[in-house]
């Protein structure tokens, strides 16, 4: 397959595009959650060993990511994108096609390579604007990727009941076909080629490892994702065990906080040129604690339902869509000339701290504990990420920025 050919239309890539390429990934994280009883099931394994396929999947990513900016950096987006969604394929037909348990956990692991497009397409936007602006558009462009996970847990209760597990795998083969075929077509380079060799790529690390601001905005990125992430762990759990929930309707309560995490974006998408990425960082981190720690109140107070916990995860969306663009844009706006290694790096903290967040939820959560750990660990996560984004705040105060 020849991924350079002159025919292709060399300008810049189109939103629609962008989103297409941030959506793959979501769905491909979350589609199938409904189907994970059935699947342990299937293979005669641990319900506790199928949550592994979120938690390996989770620090894949992660590891990816630190590999895929200076590959990125290096070699252009165009291609790392094209390469990356090609594999991705033709790990989604070894899952499909896993004969156990194992075989499957490791190409669920191999699926994460689809990450380059969520990635390349967050740097791809950097390489075309300023820092606002770019906080603006990555709002925008994640903005249409909070509709797939908002939809896919649904999506994938109603095709677990009618065809099976295997389709919320098929599904995602179908669309990575579609997305290959148009990120071809579409996806011009955005970004000239470092000249570099990736070990001189590497040593590119220090510059961003050294910058408090690079670590507040990541931090506060991962910090706020972290109680999503500890969520995606421990809410099947919650809906089929605590609460008796079907599988289509955990799918359905499922997508509380990727609604919120619509309108969050928006609100990025529309605010953030006005009161920069550091006011909306800020704000964004309180919704999400404020939406935890109502949650746990009702708990304690014993009138917790199934209805009071999906609704309050509603806030956690809102301030992840608020947090997440904005804190990204500040990370790769503070080493311009690293914008793909600042959005792996970046992204592997997120991701990183979000699989072991997603596994300990999974572990801490039994009938006799109800939910109060996952909110625990939640509210915990929310607070710290509240402490990050004021470091930013008055790191940039004492530098006069």
């Amino acid at each position: 397959m020849q991924f350079s050919s002159p025919r292709v239309r060399r300008s810049p890539p189109t939103i629609s595009t962008l989103v297409l390429l941030s959506g793959l990934s979501a769905l491909s994280l979350n589609l199938f959650l409904p189907s994970l009883p059935n699947m342990a099931l299937h293979f005669q394994a641990d319900y506790k060993v199928m949550q592994l396929s979120i938690a390996l999947y989770l620090l894949v990513n992660a590891v990816l990511q630190i590999l895929i900016g200076p590959i990125a950096d290096k070699a252009g987006r165009r291609p790392v994108i094209l390469w990356g969604l090609a594999l991705f394929l033709v790990a989604t037909l070894g899952c499909i096609y896993a004969p156990n348990i194992e075989v499957f956990l490791v190409f669920r692991m191999c699926q994460a390579v689809v990450v380059v497009g969520m990635v390349l397409s967050r740097a791809a936007v950097r390489d075309l604007y300023d820092q606002d602006q770019a906080a603006s558009m990555i709002g925008y462009v994640t903005m249409g990727m909070a509709v797939v996970p908002m939809i896919g847990p649904a999506i994938g209760g109603v095709l677990e009941e009618s065809f099976g597990w295997k389709a919320n795998f098929w599904l995602p083969f179908a669309l990575g076909v579609m997305t290959l075929a148009l990120t071809y077509v579409d996806f011009g380079e955005t970004s000239a080629k470092s000249g570099k060799t990736l070990i001189q790529q590497f040593r590119e690390y220090p510059e961003l490892l050294r910058s408090p601001r690079f670590w507040g905005y990541s931090l506060s990125s991962a910090l706020s994702s972290g109680s999503f992430f500890a969520y995606l762990g421990g809410a099947p759990f919650i809906g089929t065990e605590l609460f008796g929930l079907s599988a289509a309707q955990v799918g359905i309560y499922f997508g509380a906080p990727a609604v919120g995490y619509f309108f969050g974006n928006f609100f990025s998408g529309r605010y953030s040129v006005r009161f920069g990425v550091n006011r909306m960082v800020f704000w964004g981190c309180w919704l999400n604690a404020i939406g935890v720690a109502l949650s746990a109140i009702l708990f304690l107070a014993g009138f917790g339902t199934a209805l009071s916990f999906f609704g309050f995860m509603t806030f956690v969306g809102i301030g992840n869509g608020m947090t997440i663009p904005n804190a990204t844009s500040g990370a790769l706006s503070v080493r311009p000339h690293l914008a793909a290694t600042a959005s792996g790096l970046s992204g592997a903290i997120m991701l990183g701290g979000g699989a072991g967040l997603s596994a300990l939820a999974g572990a801490l959560l039994t009938h006799e504990t109800g939910a109060m750990p996952l909110l625990w660990l939640m509210l915990a996560t929310s607070v710290l990420a509240i402490c990050a984004i004021v470091s930013v705040i008055r790191r940039e105060r004492q530098l006069g920025l």
